[in-house]
């Protein structure tokens, strides 16, 4: 096939999914020309799976994708159908926003940002070899021929290599939702000696939502007022659609079972390891025996459409099987399916030949991201994306990685997990990975990190303006509540009239408002002075100050963990030369390339033992530098 010259980019990224937006958007946003390729438009910011954003720990990745510039929680904000808020019967820490949208809005708007995007050049093309000159990146060629020359690569490629789907005993290649897979670039990375495994995750079926009886479901509303996931918003009006709970019964459980052989992943046509934490459901039968029911969520797919998501339902029975375990749960009786449920398998990396930046270890300028990365979900992918394309950037420039660590992001511990333990299954964040997750609550992302994407060039200027205005205001208002004391005598009443213990000490509204019993809107009566804030910033200051004692704690934890953090290790160690260093060890230490102390002993086969000789071995290295 005769190859023709086609342009020439700083940054190439081949896919645009989650990740490819999001890392085509920052790249270009921090000035570099981009090429962003689909093997199919349609697949733009497509949700092949749920269509949602956000969840229990994903929320806090789509904050701080948004306090740092990045565009999906601008996005969802335009797009979504209902807005809820979970897991508030817990503490702020774990409080999670979770979206459902409108999957062809969702990726219309998102297609339309990209188009507008300076810098930017979206093209239709499947990627089918990657360039390389004298071991570096340099570009790729496309099924028609084309070259696009590039000085740094991203790998942002889903589910599509070599993607294949199971239907019961059927299985043909494919990538998500029909579209077409990616076989030879999938060839072309492992005949250059990329290590390639295979992955697998599910769907379940979608149905006619008129074919369905909602009186025997119980009804699921949004939240109102309704949270914004974008820090530029302080609130958003909109009709929520609703989604509609119903259960499993013994029936349904029946049919499985006498099925179960059917199954493409018990009748062993599958070689991927699935998601442990989104299983199917004849794996929830299997595993969960004792469980009389499973819930379902009926959640509906776009505005302009009928169709409806059967969410916990993923399945790789044939469609007959499907079809009959479906109209076994109540109101669903009539239900018609407009799309099977199915099962996919997919070619990803091991994430430990990673850098903590995401750039490949063994091909300089290759950065990789999303579920290439052996992750799951969209908002992981998003999270990587943005990382990977502001480290592009910051390569091509001779800058240093920007590198959140796990004290200061959920995208840290995403991040630092999948490089420096890998994962045998698709990972998922959630919030029992993270520490330190008082201080990384998803309400204070924008503290967080909105300077650190200014310093990026990330940040526009009405978002930063905005910032600024709401930590100018959070801290007056701290101040405020920690001075004022408010008349003994109404104190005393007000707490009497509340049933509370007024103690001795005339209190301030602060520590008033560190009383459980009590809340910022409570006080009021003891407060006629206070400023009119925003709800998002009422939260804020309330957190703040309740959980004071618990979050200075934290920062304690966080001091000790950063002193592990910042004792760099050469990057030219020769591990093998360090005597007490066990065998195991010296492989994994060499293999990883770990860049402190801290990451150092989070690898697995790196004993306490081991970090104790790699201080003394750093200690004597001072010395000698010092003579």
């Amino acid at each position: 096939m005769e190859r023709f010259e086609m342009g020439n980019f700083d940054i190439a990224v081949i896919g645009a999914g989650h990740a490819g937006c999001e890392a085509a958007l920052a790249a270009a946003r921090m000035g570099k020309e981009t090429l962003l390729l689909s093997i199919n438009l349609e697949a733009l910011a497509m949700m092949p799976c749920n269509p949602s954003v956000g969840g229990s720990g994903k929320g806090h990745l789509v904050r701080e994708i948004d306090a740092l510039g990045g565009e999906m929680g601008v996005n969802i904000d335009k797009s979504f159908l209902q807005s809820r808020m979970i897991n508030t019967a817990k503490g702020p820490a774990v409080h999670s926003l979770r979206a459902q949208a409108d999957k062809a809005r969702y990726h219309d708007e998102m297609k339309r940002v990209i188009e507008a995007q300076p810098h930017l050049c979206l093209k239709q093309a499947e990627a089918v070899e990657l360039l390389l000159e004298e071991g570096r990146v340099s570009g790729l060629v496309t099924r028609t021929g084309a070259i696009y020359r590039a000085r740094a690569v991203i790998l942002a490629t889903g589910t599509f290599l070599r993607g294949r789907i199971f239907i019961g005993d059927s299985a043909y290649d494919s990538g998500p939702n029909g579209l077409a897979p990616s076989v030879a670039l999938a060839d072309d990375l492992k005949a250059k000696g990329m290590r390639l495994r295979r992955f697998k995750t599910g769907t379940p079926a979608r149905a006619l939502g008129s074919s369905l009886d909602y009186s025997r479901m119980e009804e699921q509303k949004g939240d109102d007022p309704i949270v914004p996931f974008s820090f530029l918003n302080d609130s958003l009006e909109k009709e929520q659609h609703s989604c509609w709970l119903t259960y499993t019964n013994e029936e349904t459980h029946r049919i499985i079972r006498e099925n179960i052989h059917r199954s493409a992943l018990y009748g062993g046509h599958i070689e991927g390891v699935g998601p442990r934490y989104c299983p199917s459901i004849e794996d929830k039968i299997s595993r969960f025996a004792d469980k009389p029911r499973h819930q379902l969520f009926v959640e509906p797919e776009g505005a302009a459409t009928d169709e409806v998501y059967l969410q916990g339902m993923s399945s790789s029975l044939p469609e007959d099987v499907q079809l009959r375990f479906y109209r076994s749960i109540p109101g669903l009786e009539k239900l018609e399916i407009v799309r099977p449920a199915y099962a996919i398998e997919y070619d990803c990396i091991d994430p430990v030949d990673l850098k903590l930046s995401l750039e490949h270890r063994d091909f300089p300028g290759l950065f990789c991201a999303g579920q290439f990365n052996g992750s799951s979900g969209y908002e992981e992918a998003a999270a990587q994306g943005l990382m990977a394309g502001i480290n592009a950037a910051l390569w091509l420039d001779g800058r240093e990685a920007f590198i959140l660590d796990r004290s200061e992001a959920y995208i840290g511990v995403l991040i630092d997990d999948l490089v420096t333990k890998g994962t045998e299954e698709p990972y998922r964040i959630m919030t029992s990975r993270v520490e330190y997750r008082l201080l990384l609550r998803q309400d204070n992302a924008d503290l967080r990190l909105t300077e650190k994407g200014r310093a990026l060039g990330l940040v526009s200027d009405a978002r930063w303006e905005k910032y600024l205005d709401t930590k100018q205001k959070m801290e007056a208002e701290l101040l405020r509540l920690a001075e004022t004391v408010p008349p003994a005598a109404e104190t005393l009443a007000f707490l009497e009239s509340q049933g509370l213990d007024p103690g001795r000490a005339a209190p301030s509204l602060a520590a008033l408002l560190k009383r459980p019993q009590l809340d910022y809107e409570s006080l009021a009566p003891l407060d006629p002075q206070r400023p009119a804030l925003p709800r998002h910033l009422i939260d804020k200051v309330q957190v703040a100050v309740k959980y004071e004692g618990y979050i200075n704690k934290q920062r304690e934890q966080v001091a000790r963990f950063q002193r592990m953090e910042q004792r760099q290790l050469p990057e030219e160690i020769d591990y093998e030369e360090i005597s007490g260093l066990r065998l195991e060890a010296r492989q994994k230490l060499n293999r990883y390339r770990p860049r402190s102390l801290g990451q150092a002993s989070r690898i697995s086969g790196v004993s306490p033992a081991d970090i104790n000789v790699l201080l003394v071995y750093l200690e004597k290295l001072r010395r000698q530098e010092a003579q």
